[in-house]
């Protein structure tokens, strides 16, 4: 049986999320998979119930869950001056270090390349982007009103256990293959440790092919050709930034999942935002969140042996390609007319 909780977030999270759970249900159902599901208040409505966008009474839920899913928060309507409206700390207060982000081209939605399959792992709890970092402004200072710093944190524990998250799972893949990004060149001791604990952790692998390409060379070579790496990990901003890049060769930010684990819980959450601009018009895109679902279904099932959630996991993968190979029940952004519930719905069909 597997704990796991609800997290809607803002805008389209509470269109987008929904649908997921329904997918998951479905095929839970179908595997005879028991799950506890739990919903709790984050973003928008904790602030409105518990004066806070990530209330203590939700972490408190949260530690009695296997994982969750969670939608976008709109943090683009945080009022600057309120200490209360800040970026919901998930990641650092659960430890969840290793962000998975595959990316997968499909036969006949429209993108840049054709037959791309790459996993991207980004750290996420330290580097120049972490969550302490971006919520108190821990990272920046400004001594004068012409000068302003940012600093960056990398440690050997960060860095090591994030490549080994990579290795594990690149050691499941057919190509066995991991790239490391960094800059070491230039930043040498921030890179270069991040590098250097990449190169030990390829050692305790060696039927993984590793090697090393700076990160400015792997955007040109992954806009020309992306179709040459297989799992790729990299330090915290890098990996926000070289992640859109995976999904932009992919057709987009609907068509790019997330995983966020740690050691005993991971979150599910897409890489897209929380687009105000469509939230209520039910329009949005579900197959971020679906997949992210999908990902949380297999994650659990291999970390706890079992069986009927990894199976789970694959009926979904499978029905999402079912409903994108007919193409008669998807959303505007891939080319169709279906609302967000009615692609939902496909997949639970296709299942």
């Amino acid at each position: 049986m597997l704990n796991i909780g609800v997290l809607l977030g803002d805008d389209i999270g509470l269109e987008v999320v929904p649908e997921a759970v329904k997918v998951m249900k479905a095929a839970a159902a179908k595997t005879g998979l028991q799950i506890v599901w739990s919903e709790h208040a984050i973003g928008k409505r904790g602030h409105e119930l518990h004066g806070h966008t990530f209330p203590l009474q939700t972490q408190a839920e949260l530690e009695k869950t296997d994982g969750w899913l969670c939608g976008p928060i709109g943090h683009n309507a945080y009022p600057r001056n309120d200490p209360t409206w800040i970026m919901p700390p998930v990641r650092k207060r659960f430890e969840l270090y290793a962000n998975i982000k595959p990316v997968k081209s499909y036969p006949n939605i429209p993108s840049v390349h054709k037959n791309v399959d790459i996993v991207f792992l980004r750290e996420v709890t330290e580097g120049l982007q972490s969550s302490d970092t971006v919520v108190a402004g821990a990272g920046e200072f400004r001594p004068n009103d012409a000068i302003s710093i940012g600093t960056r944190v990398v440690t050997r524990r960060g860095a090591n256990r994030v490549a080994r998250a990579a290795f594990e799972i690149a050691r499941s893949r057919p190509r066995k293959t991991v790239t490391a990004l960094h800059k070491e060149p230039v930043y040498r001791l921030v890179c270069g440790m991040f590098a250097e604990e990449c190169r030990k952790v390829a050692k305790e692998f060696p039927d993984v092919h590793f090697n090393e390409v700076l990160i400015d060379g792997f955007m040109m070579k992954a806009v020309m050709n992306p179709r040459q790496y297989d799992v790729v990990v990299t330090t915290n901003q890098f990996g926000d930034i070289v992640t859109d890049l995976g999904a932009g060769l992919v057709g987009g930010l609907g068509l790019a999942p997330g995983l966020v684990c740690g050691d005993h819980q991971a979150m599910a959450q897409a890489t897209h935002g929380s687009a105000p601009d469509i939230a209520g018009k039910n329009m949005a895109n579900p197959y971020a969140l679906i997949m992210s679902g999908q990902m949380l279904l297999e994650w659990l099932g291999r970390k706890r042996g079992d069986t009927k959630a990894v199976e789970a996991a694959m009926w979904i993968e499978r029905a999402m390609e079912r409903v994108i190979a007919e193409q008669r029940q998807l959303t505007a952004d891939l080319g169709g007319t279906a609302s967000t519930t009615q692609m939902g719905d496909a997949v639970v069909s296709a299942l």
